[in-house]
């Protein structure tokens, strides 16, 4: 039997690129107020990179974010929470219990607003030949036991590394040339109405063949998030910042 498609809802909330860590910890104030019920979205949306580093069978990385990872599972209780892997969040299965988890290998994600066809991503999942054979490498399991293994002989330098080079990245840049960037990646190879992704944390939406395009900005470049709002049957995403 085919899994039933995703449908996205209105009042959704979409977050996307948050890179939570102790050094951007602006996230948890927003899940806390989803938890509370301060906030009621229908449905949660997260579309990658919600986490700086969280990599399922590395017990380092959900120790130090054990936390959000409780809040979320329990969000999942009281509404559909989907998560789509990013590039610093994968192999999630072993994090979450009640969240549905998407990987990189079932992205572009296909959905249904109403009538229409959506297609979600994180962004990363046709990176070239190199880039491709390196996210199998990473989220290999047997490699990555061997990583944990290594990190955890000389004290977690290696992730504490990877936390240092993390927290000097620069989140916030424009990409010039981003537009015909993105119609040579997927203009003429996807038919929908919508196509949504991260990744890129540009902010811009524009059309691209016969679908509309959407680049969702970084939750960790002010604190931005969307809501799934509705006019005349077009899909729509009202901006919001945290407060």
């Amino acid at each position: 039997m085919s899994p039933k498609p995703i449908t996205i809802k209105e009042g959704a909330y979409l977050i996307s690129d948050a890179h939570y860590s102790d050094l951007r910890p602006e996230l948890l104030n927003l899940i806390q107020e989803i938890h509370s019920k301060k906030l009621l979205p229908t449905q949660l949306i997260l579309m990658g990179d919600i986490f700086d580093a969280l990599f399922g069978g590395v017990a380092y990385t959900q120790k130090k974010n054990r936390k959000m990872i409780r809040l979320l599972d329990e969000i999942a209780k009281m509404i559909e929470v989907i998560y789509l892997e990013g590039n610093h969040d994968f192999n999630l299965n072993t994090c979450f219990e009640s969240i549905k988890i998407f990987p990189i290998s079932s992205q572009p994600l296909e959905c249904f607003y109403k009538d229409k066809k959506v297609y979600l991503a994180h962004g990363d999942f046709d990176g070239g030949f190199g880039y491709l054979l390196y996210t199998r490498a990473i989220r290999n399991r047997v490699f990555v036991k061997f990583l944990t293994l290594i990190d955890y002989l000389i004290g977690h330098k290696i992730l504490k590394k990877l936390d240092e080079y993390l927290a000097k990245k620069e989140d916030c840049r424009e990409f010039v040339g981003f537009e015909a960037f993105v119609s040579s990646r997927l203009e003429n190879k996807y038919s929908c109405e919508y196509f949504i992704e991260g990744h890129y944390h540009q902010n811009r939406s524009f059309e691209v063949g016969d679908f509309h395009y959407i680049n969702l900005g970084a939750f960790a470049c002010n604190q931005r998030y969307f809501i799934v709002k509705s006019l005349q049957d077009k899909l729509l995403l009202e901006e919001k910042r945290l407060s």
